[in-house]
């Protein structure tokens, strides 16, 4: 199994920057998929970024594209996802995951860690 743990959220201004960082423990993490989940109050859980074992491969959603990125660093099991130009819609609580596939569906996910919220001021 994985356990994962996101922290490096907070309170940002608009137009800030933020990196996420998403840390693991658990034998073979490096063979995991990864992806970045958010949800704001009273709406469904979006995904937001993934990317495949090799790093090599990533993928985004609209709503981010050309401002976040996500990386990992297997050596220090560690996913991050560096959020530049940040708006007020990006405010939500973040959620790392790990599964088999670096898709945007949740349930393909079967490891998940708390979340870290993430506010960005107007």
């Amino acid at each position: 199994q994985v356990q994962l743990v996101e922290s490096g959220g907070g309170l940002v201004q608009a137009g800030g920057s933020l990196r996420l960082s998403c840390a693991a423990s658990g034998r073979t993490f490096s063979n995991y998929a990864v992806g970045w989940f958010r949800q704001a109050p009273g709406k469904e859980r979006e995904f937001v970024a993934a990317i495949r074992w090799s790093g090599a491969s990533t993928y985004n959603a609209d709503s981010v594209k050309g401002r976040f990125t996500i990386s990992r660093d297997n050596a220090k099991n560690t996913v991050y996802l560096q959020m530049g130009s940040l708006e007020p819609e990006d405010t939500a609580v973040y959620y790392c995951a790990a599964g088999q596939t670096a898709g945007a569906i949740p349930t393909s996910y079967p490891y998940w860690g708390q979340g870290t919220q993430v506010t960005v001021s107007s």
